[in-house]
């Protein structure tokens, strides 16, 4: 009995397909990114709906699905790779070992249009503030001091009000904020409709030391619609972290614009952990501006608001970030700041400072 084997002819056109579809997929996005009519019809209609779809999913698993599916992935691409170097010493065919890093080659291709269409397609529609009619102006220096004055003297009032350990540091039950997550946009969803969306938790993550050497503090991952947090990071910012993970499953993908809207969220909620989280993060970003303009009145609101329960969240958050700085998180940053650059955000990494403007213009009128 005679047994018909594939042609090779038809697992070569398989393999050159494998790689010249996402290759295709790249080209038209490219082509079509700067169609902000066409990028809005596929954000709202399908890519949106999809990942939200996918986040309610994945939310009966405990787990950060999204971690697991990158270590295997990771972990794939490995033993593929070794085993290729194996069989080509064994077999002495060079071919082989072609083939698969052709193999190799699509995976990666295809993970990179995936992502082109899953979430980068987000960074060319309209942002939230032209959504929602938001003007981010450059401010002056006495309109961020003031500003930063404010965030100082609620961030003060708030710290010693959440919960502490005998020697004052942070010790809220992330467990809880993690639950409590999906409520913290309630009040800000009246301000800003756009945001009403049916809420997922965020997850924490197991490697969440491998994510500070890093350099991050959280990560949206679009293929599975989870928002994932840095557990390992200091504990007073992970509520607000939460907050900010959670604006991306509102497609905010402007990191400028992710920071405004977790602060706006936690500031405006009815939960003090996240209050406190929320003031102290945007106190965070509002000094890194203030010092370097005028040192001086950053030492004056800092003399003047600075407390003992909030002196010590500020330490612990400076000195745990300095023990981690080392060229890993050098790189990582680099790596991360071209990718921002390279979809339509031109401040790059530095948009996470620019939320600034934001946060001056909306809180000045409660200065």
């Amino acid at each position: 009995m005679k047994t018909k084997t594939r042609p090779a002819i038809s697992r070569t056109w398989l393999r050159l397909g494998a790689v010249t579809l996402p290759l295709a997929l790249m080209i038209l996005f490219q082509v079509l990114k700067g169609n902000q009519g066409v990028m809005s019809g596929w954000v709202w209609f399908f890519m949106a709906p999809l990942e939200r779809a996918l986040g309610r999913l994945w939310s009966i698993f405990p787990f950060s699905v999204a971690e697991l599916l990158d270590a295997l992935f990771l972990t794939g691409c490995v033993v593929w790779l070794v085993r290729a170097v194996v069989l080509v010493f064994r077999q002495k065919k060079p071919l082989l070992f072609l083939r698969r890093l052709l193999a190799l080659a699509s995976a990666w291709l295809w993970l990179w249009a995936g992502l082109c269409w899953l979430w980068n397609a987000a960074y060319y529609i309209p942002s939230f503030a032209q959504r929602e009619g938001l003007e981010a102006a450059p401010c002056s220096t006495e309109e961020l001091a003031a500003v930063t004055e404010y965030f100082a003297r609620q961030a003060a009032a708030l710290a010693p009000q959440v919960p502490r350990d005998g020697e004052g540091h942070f010790a809220a039950q992330l467990p809880d904020c993690f639950d409590r997550g999906p409520e913290i946009y309630q009040n800000l969803i009246l301000e800003f409709p756009s945001l009403d969306i049916k809420p997922v938790k965020a997850k924490s993550l197991y490697c969440s030391r491998l994510q500070s050497i890093l350099g991050f503090t959280g990560v949206y991952f679009p293929f599975t619609g989870e928002a994932n947090v840095n557990i390992d990071a200091p504990a007073c910012l992970v509520p607000a972290t939460i907050a900010h993970e959670m604006s991306h499953q509102r497609m905010v993908a402007s990191e400028l614009e992710a920071n405004f809207v977790g602060i706006a969220a936690c500031t405006s909620c009815d939960d003090v952990v996240f209050q406190y989280s929320g003031y102290l993060m945007g106190l965070i970003q509002l000094c890194n501006a203030l010092y370097p303009a005028d040192p001086d009145a950053w030492r004056a609101i800092s003399g003047q608001y600075f407390n003992q329960e909030l002196s010590i969240d500020w330490q612990d958050n400076n000195q745990y970030w300095e023990a981690l700085r080392s060229p890993v998180e050098d790189a990582a940053e680099e790596m991360y700041d071209s990718f921002l650059k390279s979809n339509n955000q031109e401040l790059g990494i530095r948009s996470y400072g620019a939320c600034v403007d934001l946060l001056v213009r909306y809180f000045g009128e409660k200065v």
